[in-house]
């Protein structure tokens, strides 16, 4: 990258093209560059839009259904925006009328059940989630997989998966999550499965996939691992701490190519 002649280079410049981290911006006197400085405050702006922006649940319901899948819509107990921010807590419970909702559409039982969470980037949602269950639904489909309705909830946090799943008489949730938006990944999901799903489960009973879009882990390498991690669910009965993600030794054929550059 050619700098201005104003700016002075950083001896780590040819690793930036490596990386979307902020390092070697070179400097202008004592401070960064000017082009820096800007890019950093789109950033920050590109994120607190992720942070406030609201999922329109209505249409990607009506995008699921015109996939052919079954769709219902919740909201947790935060009223509002301002509120989930404040209060996490009411965000990892479901509101009277959408518990009482799944109880009447409660199935007598369902191996898993999907939940979409705008979570703290919708964003991040609106851009992956439809993709990302293409490609694990078409997994899913190949085996025995009694599925639950898809469930899409509004200001939700992981947790609410677990009520979710519990109302739904399902073995197992997953559950698909706008990500805290980083200065590089304001459009970054997260999934957790959980076993057994109930009220009262810990991050310790889940097991987290991170940095699911095009620019991170990509959809057919997050299907790999989240399939992976429900058959084995399925066969050991548990999630969580007690269940291990052994996807990353034997995914050579997801990653062909790939690698460390650190270890090259």
């Amino acid at each position: 990258m050619n700098l201005p002649k104003h700016v002075l280079s950083n001896p780590w410049q040819a690793l930036r093209g490596l990386t979307q981290a902020r390092i070697a911006l070179g400097r202008s006197g004592v401070s960064v560059p000017t082009s820096a400085q800007l890019d950093f405050q789109l950033a920050h702006a590109r994120a607190r839009d992720a942070v406030h922006m609201a999922l329109d649940a209505g249409a990607l319901a009506a995008a699921l259904s015109g996939d052919g899948h079954a769709c219902l819509t919740v909201h947790s107990a935060c009223p509002h925006r301002a509120t989930y921010l404040q209060r996490p807590d009411l965000g990892r419970v479901l509101d009277a009328p959408s518990r009482a909702a799944l109880a009447a559409a409660a199935p007598a039982s369902c191996d898993l059940v999907l939940v979409i969470g705008d979570g703290l980037s919708a964003l991040a949602i609106e851009q992956n989630a439809q993709p990302f269950l293409a490609v694990l639904l078409a997994r899913l489909q190949q085996e025995q997989w009694r599925m639950g309705p898809i469930v899409i909830a509004s200001q939700a946090r992981v947790a609410i998966g677990d009520e979710i799943g519990e109302l739904l008489n399902a073995r197992a949730v997953a559950v698909l999550i706008g990500e805290r938006p980083g200065l590089s990944s304001p459009d970054s999901m997260g999934i957790y499965m959980s076993w057994a799903p109930r009220v009262g489960l810990s991050d310790a009973d889940r097991n987290c996939i991170s940095n699911v879009r095009p620019a991170g882990l990509g959809y057919d390498e997050a299907a790999y691992r989240l399939h992976y991690l429900l058959t084995q669910a399925r066969q050991r009965g548990m999630s969580g701490v007690s269940l291990k993600d052994d996807t990353v030794a034997d995914a050579g054929a997801l990653t062909a190519g790939k690698g460390n550059f650190l270890l090259r």
